[in-house]
């Protein structure tokens, strides 16, 4: 069963697109996106939205990270071709998908979305359509009070 809405979250340690170790503690608000496969269709739809939306995600503090279980090489390319200015998480071992409990088929996870902060759930998106996610994302932190863009 997927992590839920009050559940402690992990740290979270991975490589990214630049190869660099990235530890990710939950402590501010927080959104982790896991996406099938680079360079997809859909998963090109999901981050391209939240590119277009990180401008308002970093003016109300709040941290953004997309996993999927490619690898930091695949980041990179998938991070170059659609200028992604926000950290890619390679999980090719599958360790922070079994850490949030996230469903793993045929190698790629499924589309799943966390929204944290202060180390625990705040939100879940499971089955996510990736057209107009990043905008309904923002819209719910901001509705429910976890970040402000004021």
């Amino acid at each position: 069963m997927v992590l839920d809405t009050g559940d402690p979250v992990p740290e979270v340690t991975a490589t990214n697109q630049d190869g660099d170790r990235i530890t990710v503690d939950f402590v501010a608000p927080t959104v982790l996106f896991f996406y099938p496969r680079d360079g997809t269709p859909g998963c090109t739809t999901e981050a391209s939205q939240f590119q277009a939306e990180l401008e308002s995600y970093r003016e109300a503090g709040i941290e953004m990270y997309g996993v999927s279980t490619d690898d930091a090489n695949s980041h990179r390319e998938f991070a170059d071709t659609e200028d992604l200015d926000f950290d890619l998480l390679a999980d090719p071992d599958e360790h922070i998908a079994d850490a949030f409990d996230v469903p793993v088929s045929g190698g790629a996870a499924e589309r799943t979305t966390f929204v944290c902060a202060r180390r625990q759930v705040c939100g879940l998106y499971e089955g996510v359509h990736p057209d107009g996610h990043a905008r309904n994302v923002l819209k719910d932190i901001l509705d429910i009070g976890l970040a402000s863009l004021e």
